[in-house]
C-alpha cells in the first residue's frame, strides 16, 4: 500500500466529466492507498462523487473562451486549493485545468501530470484564439515532466509547434472503457436499421453532415432511422440551436433523444453508431459502442481513426463530406446481418486488447510513482 499521506488532486472542467470519465482512475488510486481530492465546477454530478473521493472542491471556471480577467480567478482558485490541501501530485484534464493547473502547480513545486484530451478546431485554426492558446500551453507545460496524449497526431502537433519536447510525451488509449459495464450483444435483427450519433450537439461533431446524409439515405431507404443523443444548448461557440433541432424533427429526418446517463441502453438498440466529428482526443462513445459489438462509421480524423479498422470493424469516411458519409451508411445498410454482426465482434476484440480502462489506470499509477521518486 502507498503512503496515505500522499494526496492526488484530479482537476477537470466540470463534475460530469469526472463522474463519467475519471472514476476508474479515482478508484484505482484509492485502492492503491492514495488520498484523492477533486477540483471541478459543480453541475449536479458532484453529489455522486462525494463517496468516491476524500474531498471535493468547487472550481470557478468559465467555458466561454479565453478571458484573462475571468481566467485569473480560475488560476487563483486552483492555487488556493493546492495551498490548503497540501497536494502532492496533480492530474489535470481539459484545457483550462491543464493550462492554469500546470502553471499553479509549478509555482507550488507540485508535480503535475496533464492529459491533452483533445484540441478542438479553434486550436487548429489560425485564428486569434489559437494564437493565445498555443503560447499558454507552452508556458504551462514547460516544467511538466510527463504529459499524456490520447492520439499520436495531437502529440506530434504539440512537438512540431515547439509547445513541448517529445521526451515528456506519452500516449494513452483515450480514457479507456469499462468492459464490464459495456457488454457485448448482438445488434437488433430488423430490416429497419437505426443509425445513432452520441455527442454534445455541436456542429464540430459533424451533426450537419449527419443530417444531410440522413436526408439522402431516406430518399432511397425511407424506413431507416437516425437518432441524436446528447446535450443540446451547451456553452460552446459551435452549439446547435433549439430551433435547428426542432426543425429537423418536424421534417422527420431525425429523432432527438435528449441526454441520458445510460447511453448503453441506446447503443444496444442501434444497429450502427456514427460519429462524423472533425477531430477528437479518442472518442469515448466509439469505444463504448465497439465494446457493445456495434459496427461504427466515423470520420478519418485523429481520435476516430484509432478506434476503427476500416472495412473490418466499421467504415471511415471523409471529414466535412456528407456525400461520403451517406455512401458509407448505404454500404452498411447493404451488408448482410451476419457481416455487420461480425464487424461488431471484431470491434469488441479490438477494445479488449487496446482500450481496456485498466490499461489507462496502470499508466497513471506508473506516472505517479515516477513523479514520487523524482
Amino acid at each position: 500500500m502507498k503512503d496515505k499521506s500522499k494526496t492526488i488532486l484530479i482537476c477537470s472542467n466540470y463534475a460530469w466529466t469526472i463522474f463519467n470519465f475519471r472514476l476508474p482512475i479515482i478508484r484505482s488510486l484509492r485502492n492503491a492507498g492514495y488520498r484523492v481530492e477533486v477540483a471541478t465546477q459543480f453541475d449536479g454530478y458532484e453529489v455522486r462523487l462525494v463517496d468516491e473521493v476524500d474531498d471535493i472542491h468547487n472550481l470557478f471556471i468559465s467555458r466561454k473562451g479565453i478571458n484573462p480577467f475571468v481566467d485569473m480567478v480560475t488560476f487563483l482558485n486552483i492555487s488556493l486549493i493546492l495551498f490548503k490541501s497540501k497536494v502532492d501530485i496533480c492530474l489535470l484534464f481539459t484545457i483550462k485545468p491543464v493550462i492554469y493547473g500546470s502553471i499553479a502547480a509549478s509555482l507550488f513545486r507540485v508535480p503535475a501530470v496533464p492529459m491533452i484530451t483533445g484540441l478542438g478546431t479553434a486550436f487548429l485554426a489560425d485564428g486569434v484564439l489559437a494564437r493565445i492558446v498555443k503560447p499558454l500551453y507552452r508556458i504551462a507545460l514547460y516544467f511538466v515532466k510527463i504529459v499524456f496524449f490520447q492520439n499520436a497526431a495531437d502529440k506530434n502537433l504539440f512537438v512540431d509547434e515547439g509547445i513541448i519536447e517529445s521526451k515528456v510525451c506519452r500516449l494513452s488509449p483515450g480514457s479507456g472503457v469499462d468492459l464490464d459495464k459495456f457488454i457485448s450483444s448482438d445488434p437488433p435483427l430488423s430490416d429497419q436499421l437505426t443509425f445513432l450519433l452520441v455527442a454534445r450537439m455541436l456542429w464540430d461533431k459533424g451533426i450537419g453532415e449527419f443530417i444531410e446524409a440522413a436526408r439522402l439515405i431516406k430518399l432511397k431507404y425511407p424506413n431507416t432511422r437516425f437518432q441524436l443523443l446528447g446535450p443540446l444548448g451547451v456553452e460552446n461557440r459551435s452549439c446547435i440551436s433549439n430551433k435547428d433541432m426542432e426543425g429537423w424533427q418536424k421534417e422527420g429526418v431525425i429523432e432527438y433523444l435528449g441526454e441520458t446517463d445510460d447511453v448503453g441502453r441506446y447503443i444496444k438498440a442501434a444497429c450502427c453508431v456514427v460519429l462524423p466529428s472533425y477531430r477528437e482526443g479518442t472518442s469515448r462513445v466509439l469505444l463504448e459502442a465497439a465494446a457493445m459489438s456495434r459496427p461504427l462509421i466515423a470520420t478519418d480524423v485523429p481520435g476516430c481513426r484509432e478506434v476503427i479498422e476500416d472495412g473490418i470493424t466499421g467504415f471511415l469516411c471523409k471529414s466535412h463530406d456528407h456525400n461520403d458519409l451517406s455512401y458509407k451508411m448505404e454500404r452498411m445498410i447493404l451488408l448482410p446481418y451476419e457481416t455487420r454482426r461480425g464487424m461488431g465482434k471484431k470491434g469488441r476484440q479490438k477494445v479488449e486488447q487496446e482500450f481496456n480502462q485498466n490499461i489507462v489506470c496502470e499508466l497513471y499509477i506508473d506516472a505517479i510513482e515516477e513523479c514520487c521518486t523524482k
